[in-house]
């Protein structure tokens, strides 16, 4: 399902039950695979891809809502695992990597890899560079 008021790149793979929430960007080439949620407010850069049944938030105390929904941005060619939470307002810098199952609870720096609940940093394997 894509909601109003969503912007979607060109040449962009959206998987069986995703749901993207209205007023959001999708930038170009991104493949978000099956069940994958993006909440109002979200902004995806160019070259991403999110794995299956991984959670974007954009409430930091629901279900409170309201006028201050901020979701994550996930700026160009960042991969996100399969099973993985954003929480709201995060940035996950370019060229990152989120390992599958991880929890983000803070802004990841470009060319890092996050891992674990809540996820910690570590350099990015040499193998693992999509730029």
């Amino acid at each position: 399902m894509i909601r109003e008021k969503t912007i979607i790149g060109k040449q962009v793979s959206i998987g069986s039950g995703a749901i993207i929430e209205g007023y959001s960007e999708i930038g170009d080439y991104c493949n978000l695979q099956s069940l994958v949620y993006i909440p109002t407010n979200t902004c995806l850069g160019s070259h991403v891809f999110i794995g299956p049944n991984s959670v974007l938030t954009n409430d930091k105390y629901p279900p409170n809502g309201g006028e201050d929904l901020h979701g994550p941005v996930l700026e160009d060619y960042v991969s996100i695992g399969a099973n993985t939470t954003i929480l709201p307002g995060v940035t996950i810098g370019n060229g990152s990597l989120v390992a599958a199952g991880s929890v983000v609870t803070k802004d990841v720096p470009p060319d890092t890899l996050a891992i674990g609940s809540p996820a910690r940093f570590k350099p990015l394997p040499s193998g693992a560079k999509r730029r």
